[in-house]
């Protein structure tokens, strides 16, 4: 592939990660995001207190691709376990950027301490993000319902996917 770096998102990133953002959102078929969500909402999202966010860039910054943000799922005795979000760019889509992402977001989970991550919410229609989270680990542990209103195929399920980062054996006691 390219010369793809992963690295921390920085301020600057800011404006082509609103851009993905709104891209992704106003489509209405994987993100609970209203078309309308606002940049501080957006900033917010990315940037707030907890968040690890990284970013996909290719020859040295030229080129913002993708982001995932981790954080825990949950506080105080659920923390042991992550949560993560992630967007690709249009533009960037089905080259592998999704799977990059993926690996360096578990690897990243694993080193922060984390021993579980959990997707509360992947839509179900999102073929390609359930497909990418199966080949990564990730086990559909729940079904949602018709919990996603979708923007043109109306109500579809949501999954609930969880991964082991360690085998329990191994976690303190």
């Amino acid at each position: 592939m390219k010369d793809i770096q992963i690295r921390p998102a920085v301020e600057a990133d800011f404006e082509p990660m609103w851009l993905i953002f709104q891209e992704l959102i106003a489509s209405g078929d994987t993100y609970y995001f209203a078309a309308d969500t606002s940049r501080d909402d957006c900033r917010a999202y990315w940037f707030g207190p907890g968040i690890v966010t990284q970013v996909a860039v290719l020859n040295n910054n030229e080129r913002l691709l993708g982001m995932y943000k981790l954080i825990a799922n949950q506080r105080d005795r659920g923390a042991h376990v992550a949560n993560a979000s992630f967007m690709v760019s249009p533009a960037a889509q089905g080259i592998g950027i999704g799977k990059m992402l993926g690996r360096h977001c578990l690897a990243a989970a694993r080193e922060l301490g984390y021993l579980a991550m959990q997707f509360n919410y992947v839509v179900s229609s999102n073929v390609a993000a359930v497909l990418l989270w199966s080949k990564l680990g990730f086990s559909i542990i729940g079904t949602l319902p018709r919990a996603y209103r979708h923007q043109q195929l109306g109500f579809v399920d949501v999954y609930v996917m969880y991964q082991l980062l360690d085998d329990p054996n191994n976690w303190p006691e």
